[in-house]
């Protein structure tokens, strides 16, 4: 039996300070929409909306959605906000959807097995593609989609190609993109402390070069003095000529 979410009408409808309100109250403001309805701002149950986003289907569960005053619907979660600091849902938009019309929905690919590559040569296991977009009946929503990669030797890539295909589900991704690869491991970067002692050296040597000039300078200095020296003696010795 699918799950009955049962919701009511949110007083003040899209309102900033009515959603407020009811986050005070405990519950998630929310809005449910769909083909052939107008929106409706409704209030929902934190927890069962919680429950459903962690279950084996997630975000994917289609459920029964009970709105006050009308007739219950079929819909799913299709988009939610968290508060960043606490992680508390804040807000969830639901989708009614109609059981005999495809829909494109995200389903996790689930990596099996452990490559060649990585057990006798020493790669890494490397999953680009956490989750594939499909076109699908509702019915038909897988809740993840396996994928083996035991025989991936290092270097070797499994693509959407080689995923589970049948005449029920749809894969929108290019059937050339990577979902996992297996790489060499790579050299490890510098640590913070090696990245600060490098500046240090760096702005060591600079301020050597620099200090350089002046003394340069200041010998240059040196030299026009003493270069001048003997013209003060010349004039002395002019003056005792007159003498």
């Amino acid at each position: 039996m699918p799950e009955v979410v049962v919701t009511k009408p949110r007083e003040g409808k899209f309102n900033k300070n009515a959603a407020r309100r009811v986050r005070v109250a405990g519950k998630i403001p929310a809005v449910l929409y769909g083909p052939g309805h107008d929106p409706v701002a409704i209030e929902v149950d934190p927890k069962q909306i919680s429950r459903i986003l962690f279950s084996e289907t997630g975000h994917n569960t289609i459920f029964d959605v009970q709105v006050e005053g009308q007739s219950a619907a079929k819909a799913m979660i299709v988009d939610w906000q968290r508060e960043p600091i606490n992680d508390k849902l804040i807000h969830i938009d639901l989708k009614r959807i109609a059981l005999d019309k495809t829909l494109r929905v995200n389903v996790r690919i689930k990596l099996l097995g452990i490559p060649i590559g990585v057990k006798a040569e020493g790669g890494i296991l490397d999953q680009v593609l956490r989750e594939v977009e499909v076109e699908c009946l509702p019915a038909d929503i897988p809740t993840h989609i396996d994928l083996d990669v035991s025989q991936l030797e290092m270097y070797g890539a499994s693509r959407v190609s080689d995923l589970p295909h049948s005449d029920k589900i749809k894969y929108l991704k290019p059937e050339d993109a990577t979902v996992a690869h297996v790489v060499s491991i790579r050299e490890e970067a510098p640590t913070a402390a090696e990245v600060e002692a490098a500046a240090a050296a760096t702005a060591a040597a600079a301020e050597g070069a620099t200090t350089a000039e002046p003394e340069v300078a200041k010998k240059g200095g040196k030299t026009e003095d003493a270069a001048k020296k003997p013209e003060a003696g010349a004039k002395k010795s002019d003056s005792g000529a007159k003498k």
